[in-house]
């Protein structure tokens, strides 16, 4: 990997939140792969052969007026990753339940413990999708569930879901770093019952579900959610996130073409998550 070339673009943003958060989560469905938040903004990285002139016309945050950002870019040599990461990532501890570390931070005396080397991959947990996500988790009964975590980023939701007595688990990305990441975190966690799949909603075929967990966002969630529902069991659960407030009609309303019930509804710093019933 050392001959692959960067462009890191370097981010001000005022005030920080939520904007940084949506920043992220935007320039993550454009394409950049790495990010580190800084006490001006973030620090956002994309391959030099994944990056185009035009790569932030979409990133609608930067036409905001609620915002003010501002940026430089420049190409880069590979960098350390690790120890970039390591310099940034600190553990959480979401609802006194449930810890997402390191494996060089000190352990929890929390129910569920959850060791996690990020590298480039999403899904730290810091998200405020991957938060709500891992509370909703935490609230459900996942013993003997089969599961698929579509969009799994690091495998966390997928680790969890083995430490809450789900099995057998597909965890499913397309992206190849969040693939072989995922491989390593299921492994560092001594998971036994994880299938890792390097893969978008094509990959699933007839498999079936008791519970769907998928943390993209809103576009491929809309383009996917037949195939996911499709695929869930009867009485399945079906949790979503990676979306916002005002994007709750159009999934409520797709989900509800296909006879879904909404149950529940997690909200984050104008980030949602939502629990439908099968």
């Amino acid at each position: 990997m050392s001959n692959i070339i960067y462009i890191g673009y370097y981010f001000k943003v005022k005030p920080l939140q939520p904007a940084v958060e949506i920043l992220i989560a935007e320039l993550g469905y454009a394409g950049f792969e790495s990010f580190v938040e800084t006490e001006e903004g973030v620090t956002a990285y994309i391959q030099k052969e994944e990056w185009r002139a035009d790569i932030l016309e979409d990133i609608q945050i930067l036409n905001s007026e609620e915002f003010t950002i501002t940026f430089t870019f420049e190409e880069i040599q590979q960098t350390n990753w690790n120890a970039e990461w390591e310099k940034n990532f600190n553990p959480i501890v979401v609802d006194d339940i449930c810890a997402v570390r390191a494996p060089f931070h000190e352990s929890f005396n929390t129910q569920y413990d959850i060791v996690i080397e990020p590298k480039m991959s999403f899904g730290t947990g810091h998200h405020e999708t991957t938060h709500m996500m891992i509370q909703h988790i935490l609230k459900n009964d996942f013993k003997d569930k089969s599961i698929l975590d579509m969009g799994c980023g690091t495998g966390v939701l997928a680790i969890l879901a083995e430490q809450k007595g789900a099995k057998p688990i597909d965890a499913v990305d397309y992206d190849n770093w969040c693939y072989l990441n995922s491989i390593e975190n299921v492994e560092r966690n001594q998971c036994k019952h994880i299938t890792v799949i390097e893969g978008d909603a094509s990959v699933l075929g007839k498999n079936k579900y008791d519970i769907i967990i998928a943390n993209i966002n809103r576009n491929i969630l809309m383009q996917d959610m037949e195939t996911y529902i499709s695929c869930l069991n009867k009485k399945g659960m079906l949790f979503l996130s990676g979306f916002y407030n005002n994007d709750i009609p159009m999934i409520k309303a797709e989900c509800e073409k296909h006879l879904l019930k909404f149950e529940e509804k997690l909200e984050k710093n104008n980030w949602v998550s939502l629990k439908f019933l099968n």
